[in-house]
C-alpha cells in the first residue's frame, strides 16, 4: 500500500503530545469497499455517534478546501450517504483474522 506523500495522513501534534490519546478507528477503501480496524473505547456508544457526526463536519470542510465543494452541500451529501446505508440496513460485519505481524492497526 503506497500513496503519494501529499495523500498520507499524519498524527496531529496535539495528539502526539497527549499521553491519554486513544486511536479509535482506521478506515481504508480497499477492493471497492471499506475496511476498518475499530476499538470500542467509549463506555457509551452514543459517544461514537457524536464522533461520527463531528467527523462528517470535518470531512465536509475537507471537501470544500480540497475539491472546491460548497461546505454545507458537501455535509448534506455526507448525511445522505449515511442515511442511505442506515435505511438499507444491509451492512454485515466480517472480522478478519488477527494478524500476528504487520497488521496491528
Amino acid at each position: 500500500m503506497s500513496e503519494p506523500l501529499e495523500n498520507l495522513l499524519t498524527v496531529p501534534d496535539s495528539v502526539a503530545a497527549d499521553d491519554g490519546a486513544i486511536e479509535l478507528i482506521r478506515i481504508w477503501w480497499s477492493k471497492d469497499e471499506p475496511v476498518m480496524a475499530v476499538k470500542p473505547a467509549f463506555s457509551d456508544p452514543a459517544q461514537f455517534g457524536e464522533l461520527l457526526a463531528i467527523a462528517a463536519r470535518h470531512m465536509a470542510h475537507g471537501y470544500a478546501v480540497r475539491h472546491g465543494h460548497d461546505e454545507k452541500a458537501a455535509y448534506n451529501r455526507i448525511l445522505q450517504g449515511l442515511s442511505g446505508v442506515i435505511k438499507a440496513d444491509n451492512v454485515a460485519t466480517v472480522a478478519e483474522p488477527t494478524a500476528l505481524k504487520g497488521g496491528n492497526a
